[in-house]
Parts: structure tokens; C-alpha cells; sequence
């Protein structure tokens, strides 16, 4: 089984497309994404509409935050969620399309696990909330506790930044790993990157593969029209400049 693994879109559909079609040639079996499909970004409605067609999408805090009251955010977050709302607010042309997507969101799973594999947004301590930060490495309290809670292996998101922790606190970023790591008996998380908003210094689409026959992960890097996507996002008064500017920088 070849599983192609994406993480917080955020509303980029320019990002999105040009994944989708790298993953049409890697002879992938199933498309999951961790969480995030929305927010920041400008294309929320038409991001969904593409998720929807995956076999697993996880519930992010992002996506939770447009259903209920954002907690913890940003301003420039917290009104990009308030933005992201009104596009999915029943349309009167098109209200079956709205309800479709509302129920989308609100059906989306906290965690999902296929034998040793576990697949979250955030941890498996805190699937939606908490982050797992490469500087964690030296917060051994921490990373023991999350670990205790994987079966073997954890796949997630949410801080947009690529890489693999190993229980004997490491942080391996893609470039380490020549963009291949191999799984072993030892437990690891694995954080599949950013779609559409990266922020580990390269601004490229980052997905991952996995490989459970051949037990690897493949980190992949996909250019996009960055351009494109910031424009839309200036277009909009209430998205922040910020968020169309940060996308040329990774951060």
C-alpha cells in the first residue's frame, strides 16, 4: 500500500492542485490528509471540494475552529477563520454544495489508526491542538509522554515544518534523510510538512509517501505558483498581507 500523505492546505488551491498532480504519477493507492484544509488561505470552498474525493481526512484546529469559536489564535488568524466561515455559509445558489461541506467538516475524525500506524493532526496526546516542534528534542518530558501514546508509528501536521523525531530524541529534517527514511522497530513521529503554507524555510509544497511494503517514507518537494496564490490572498481585505507574503519566505 502506497499511501500519499498531505497536511495543512489552508486554503491554497494553486499549492493543492500542483500536488495532486505529482500524485497522480507515484502509483499511489489512497490520498489521506492530516487536518487543516482551511484557514489563511483563499480558496476554502474549493479546497474541501478536492479533499472530499480522498479515502481519510483528519479533523484540524483550523477546520474545527471554522465550526465552532477559534481558541488560541492569532488575530490575523482568528480573522482569516471569521473570513473562511462566510465562504462556506449556505450559498443561495448553490445550498446543497454548502450543507455537502459543512457535514464534511463536522464528520472529520479526531485520529485514525491502521495497525502500527497512527494518523493525527496535531499528536497522539492532543490530536488537534498540541504542536510537536523540532526544539522539543531537548523537552525529553515531553516527547516521552507522546511517544508512550504511539503503537509505533505517528504521522501528523500542524507545524508545517517536515521531518522525523526518533524516540531517542532526535529531529531529522529531509534534507538529512536525503528525503527517505526507513522505518524500523523503534518508534518515530513522522511530520509530513505543509501543502500550502510551509514553513521550514523552503517555500515548495511538502507532502510525504508511505510505503508500507517497502516500510519507507518519501518526503516530496512541489513548486507552485506562490505569486498567484499571494495575490488572491491580497485581493481579500480580510485576509492580512502577511499571509500571501510569508508563503515567498517558507516561514
Amino acid at each position: 500500500m502506497r499511501r500519499a500523505l498531505v497536511s495543512d492546505i489552508h486554503g491554497n488551491l494553486v499549492a493543492l492542485q500542483q500536488v495532486l498532480l505529482d500524485i497522480q504519477e507515484q502509483q499511489i493507492d489512497e490520498i489521506f490528509c492530516l487536518g487543516d484544509v482551511i484557514g489563511y488561505g483563499p480558496s476554502p470552498r474549493e479546497c474541501i471540494d478536492e479533499v472530499v474525493k480522498f479515502e481519510l481526512c483528519i479533523l484540524g484546529n483550523h477546520d474545527q475552529a471554522a465550526l465552532f469559536d477559534p481558541q488560541g489564535f492569532s488575530s490575523t488568524a482568528e480573522r482569516a477563520i471569521f473570513w473562511t466561515r462566510k465562504q462556506l455559509e449556505f450559498e443561495s445558489d448553490d445550498s446543497d454544495a454548502a450543507k455537502q461541506r459543512w457535514r464534511f467538516l463536522a464528520e472529520l475524525p479526531r485520529t485514525h489508526q491502521v495497525d502500527d500506524f497512527l494518523f493525527v493532526h496535531g499528536s497522539a496526546r492532543n490530536p488537534i491542538n498540541e504542536y510537536i516542534f523540532p526544539e522539543d528534542v531537548y523537552n525529553r518530558r515531553k516527547l516521552e509522554k507522546v511517544f508512550s501514546l504511539i503503537p509505533k508509528y505517528c504521522f501528523q501536521g500542524h507545524t508545517h515544518v517536515p521531518g522525523v523525531f526518533t524516540e531517542d530524541l532526535e529531529f531529522l529534517t529531509p534534507p538529512q534523510l536525503n528525503n527517505v527514511y526507513h522505518l524500523e522497530d523503534r518508534k518515530v513521529m513522522v511530520n509530513v510538512g505543509s501543502v500550502g503554507q510551509p514553513r521550514d524555510g523552503d517555500p515548495r509544497s511538502c507532502y510525504a509517501i508511505l510505503d508500507d511494503q517497502q516500510q519507507t517514507v518519501e518526503f516530496r518537494r512541489i513548486a507552485y505558483s506562490i505569486s498567484e496564490t499571494a495575490n488572491k490572498i491580497y485581493e481579500i481585505e480580510d485576509l492580512d498581507n502577511f499571509l500571501g507574503d510569508r508563503l515567498h519566505d517558507g516561514k
